[in-house]
């Protein structure tokens, strides 16, 4: 590309939202991947997979293309990053807006989206709560529109990813409040105070996880959803040196923890206020 159509590019306005066969597309929408035939393998590959709209870009002709991330990547997170590899662009004419995948009985608005982040460090001990409930419910059966993720200590991650069109994201993390080891708790944070200005600097660290400056971030790029923290009590979070495994009260509440979070997204999908425990 030369400095001509750089320049044209530069000078498009940005495209908010479009619409197709009526129905209106923006960043968060998901769609249908329908390539047109004769494409490359990877059009083979992606034809008929659902995904969602990450950006509405422009080229230097003024032709619109759709920037998708699929659902079924596993390196979905990388993509929502803009990352090469993970991000793939089609043109209007290409994909298929979903607003046929309803549940029958709620045929008038449709389903939520629910994200499920699994957050802690497995070198700290009982820090790994969150990831081993995450694990523990990726092996059970759940409504398709639930996604349950292990976040770890990847705060870009759970950013961007909070800002990926989810009604409800349910974080699941060690959570001390001063209380006996293992006590669960249910909260929803006020995302309208998430801090005063300085803390709302707080950097979010590449190699650790603090859930609130997480928050921030993604509040700082885009409007935030609901979201709510089921929380443990940690017994320990290790020597120094670092310690793996989870000590034996909060093993002992991982069950309970599961069917916690089951029941919030059960509650959840029937319209209904989660049983605060806090």
């Amino acid at each position: 590309m030369n400095e001509w159509e750089w320049q044209l590019l530069e000078d498009k306005k940005p495209v908010e939202d479009l619409h197709i066969d009526g129905i209106e597309v923006k960043q968060g929408s998901r769609v249908r991947l329908r390539p047109k035939p004769g494409g490359d393998i990877m059009d083979i590959a992606l034809a008929g997979k659902s995904a969602i709209v990450e950006s509405i870009e422009q080229d230097y002709e003024g032709k619109t293309h759709l920037g998708v991330v699929v659902d079924d990547d596993p390196g979905r997170d990388i993509g929502l990053m803009r990352q090469p590899g993970h991000r793939f662009f089609f043109t209007v004419e290409e994909v298929e807006p979903l607003v046929a995948e309803l549940d029958p009985a709620m045929a008038t608005s449709a389903t939520p989206r629910i994200l499920i982040a699994g957050v802690g460090n497995i070198f700290l001990g009982d820090d790994a709560f969150g990831v081993e409930v995450a694990r523990r419910l990726s092996t059970c059966e759940l409504p398709k529109n639930v996604r349950v993720t292990d976040f770890g200590i990847r705060g870009y991650d759970l950013a961007y990813a909070l800002l990926d069109g989810y009604d409800t994201t349910i974080l699941v993390d060690a959570c001390p409040r001063g209380d006996v080891a293992g006590t669960l708790y249910v909260i929803e944070p006020d995302l309208n105070d998430l801090g005063g200005p300085d803390e709302q600097q707080a950097p979010v660290e590449g190699h650790s996880m603090n859930p609130l400056n997480v928050l921030r971030l993604a509040a700082s790029m885009g409007p935030l959803k609901r979201v709510l923290l089921v929380g443990c009590e940690p017994g320990t979070l290790g020597p120094e040196e670092g310690q793996m495994g989870l000590s034996e009260p909060i093993e002992a509440v991982l069950d309970d923890a599961v069917k916690l979070v089951q029941s919030l997204i059960a509650r959840t999908l029937n319209g209904e206020e989660p049983v605060a425990k806090t």
